[in-house]
């Protein structure tokens, strides 16, 4: 591929975003107007008086969506667009890089773009929905509209840089730069929960970073006392075939402290606490975001330095710190699904116990456990983004995020309940779903691995089984039953996001097709060779 396509296919990912969130910086947003109110929306609007003109009313033109929330689309089309583009050009060619080394797209980046553009095309398509039901009961305005349009794409564009870039010092700015946006994405409404969960994210995930700041000054040091020049002391590329000149001491704290700082991103212990939160209090398609695709860019950080580790260490290392972190983890997500009463929060909780399914697929660390890895956080990304933007329409009609005021969601609202349905049902693994074969791979891969990682398997799944039964019945007191308020009109355009992400996620389940080759190559990338 020439230098020109190379240059543009792993900047436009970061810039494409980052051009429409100065548009709409720029030019401002144009806010729907209210839709009449219903008896079944919480702080109903009142009606407006009639405009009268030379005596006669003059007639109102009906609620439009407004254009510029369908130019928040560009950024996921785009980034989607590169990303297969990308997966071509690996494919053909090999890993491609641009700015002297700056930028490097391989199959693991390919496939995280893909991730990440589909996620953000759900999110991104449910917002205009949401953005209007909010208009409709006043919880926001124009102003407000338009800063969280312009956060979001910064947002995009954050993880996008980091998931191209080659640099650990880059990758290391850039997933500080995803706290720093999503922080005022929290704080979004101004209310007194939102503005402590935001600030509770900041402070826990700050921490976090400033481990994997410490971490990544350990392996720079590494590097340096191992002859690597300056210039390419934090280059991947250069660590990984030279990883076995780095003093193992050194490498070993600047690993553990890395995984535990980008572990407080991927919303593993001891640094959780921020997640259930911020993604409680965040908008619906902010907590997509965060929960569907951030948490697997801060993990994809931790693929990259475990190949590191893994040549510099041997595999053990690695091993046994992620499959206790996992275990650890899955525990505590376990018991807290057991006593949740509020839905959001559940859903976060959720989220904490496939991001320790994934991890514990990276400790067993074959070509089997890897391609599993990597095909969880595709489909978690596509049922957890459609499980919160419906959760977003269901807020919006019932008022309350407590499980147990939510009664008869299906006879209420079909089009959101079902959509909640079949997210919840994705998340507990059932067929067709991709859930069901990348855990199915996780736990062949397991028990294959050896008898500590075979127990350690066993032990997850059945937490995994606590979890499923949690989900399950908070889930059906919220769905079935007789509805306490007249049904909701039908809701195409807030539904077809929803219905597109269940659909890629359900296809994922029966066949990878052409992503097939792509995901062995990016396992192969992060040492499933």
């Amino acid at each position: 591929m020439n230098a020109m396509p190379t240059v543009a296919l792993l900047t436009a990912p970061t810039a494409v975003p980052l051009l429409v969130a100065a548009g709409y910086a720029l030019t401002g947003t144009r806010t729907p107007r209210p839709v009449p109110a219903r008896a079944d929306v919480p702080h109903p609007v009142p009606a407006r008086a009639p405009v009268l003109v030379a005596g006669e009313p003059v007639p109102e033109k009906p609620p439009q969506r407004y254009p510029a929330a369908r130019a928040g689309l560009v950024s996921p089309v785009a980034i989607l667009l590169c990303g297969s583009l990308l997966a071509v050009g690996v494919h053909d060619e090999g890993p491609l890089s641009a700015y002297s080394g700056l930028l490097r797209g391989d199959a693991l980046t390919a496939w995280m773009l893909l991730v990440v553009g589909a996620v953000a095309l759900v999110a991104c398509g449910s917002t205009s929905a949401y953005l209007a039901g909010e208009r409709t009961a006043e919880r926001t305005s124009a102003r407000a509209a338009r800063r969280y349009h312009v956060l979001v794409h910064a947002f995009l564009a954050a993880m996008c840089l980091a998931v191209v870039s080659a640099n650990l010092g880059v990758l290391w700015v850039a997933v500080e730069a995803t706290t720093i946006v999503t922080a005022f994405l929290v704080g979004h409404r101004p209310t007194r929960t939102s503005v402590e969960a935001a600030w509770k994210y900041v402070v826990i995930c700050s921490a976090g970073i400033a481990l994997a700041f410490l971490g990544t000054v350990l392996i720079y040091y590494a590097a340096r006392q191992a002859g690597i020049a300056e210039a390419w002391a934090l280059d991947w590329p250069t660590l990984v075939a030279r990883a076995d000149r780095l003093d193992p001491a050194v490498t070993r704290l600047g690993i553990t402290l890395v995984v535990l700082g980008f572990g407080a991103k991927a919303g593993l212990i001891p640094l959780h606490a921020w997640l259930p939160d911020a993604h409680s209090q965040a908008p619906a398609p902010v907590s997509a975001l965060m929960s569907g695709v951030l948490l697997s860019v801060a993990f994809a950080a931790i693929l990259r330095y475990r190949v590191i580790a893994d040549a510099a260490l041997g595999a053990d290392f690695t091993r046994v710190l992620l499959a206790g972190i996992a275990l650890l983890t899955l525990a505590l997500a376990a018991a807290l699904l057991l006593a949740q009463r509020d839905y959001k929060r559940m859903l976060a909780y959720s989220s904490m116990e496939h991001m320790s399914l994934i991890a514990l697929a990276t400790a067993i660390g074959s070509p089997l456990s890897l391609s599993a890895a990597l095909l969880h956080i595709a489909g978690h990304g596509l049922a957890k983004s459609v499980a919160f933007c419906a959760c977003g329409r269901i807020l919006q009609l019932t008022g309350s995020a407590k499980i147990g005021r939510v009664r008869g969601l299906l006879a209420r609202a079909p089009a959101p309940a079902g959509m909640f349905g079949f997210a919840v049902v994705a998340l507990m693994a059932f067929p067709p779903f991709s859930l069901f074969a990348s855990e199915l791979g996780i736990a062949r891969a397991g028990f294959a691995a050896g008898t500590g990682l075979a127990q350690v398997t066993a032990a997850a799944l059945l937490l995994v089984l606590v979890a499923f039964a949690a989900l399950a019945v908070r889930t059906a007191r919220m769905l079935l039953g007789p509805a306490p308020a007249p049904p909701a009109g039908p809701e195409v355009s807030a539904i077809w996001p929803l219905g597109l992400g269940l659909a890629a996620c359900a296809a994922l389940g029966v066949s990878l097709g052409p992503l097939t080759g792509l995901l062995h190559s990016a396992a192969q990338a992060i040492g499933g060779h």
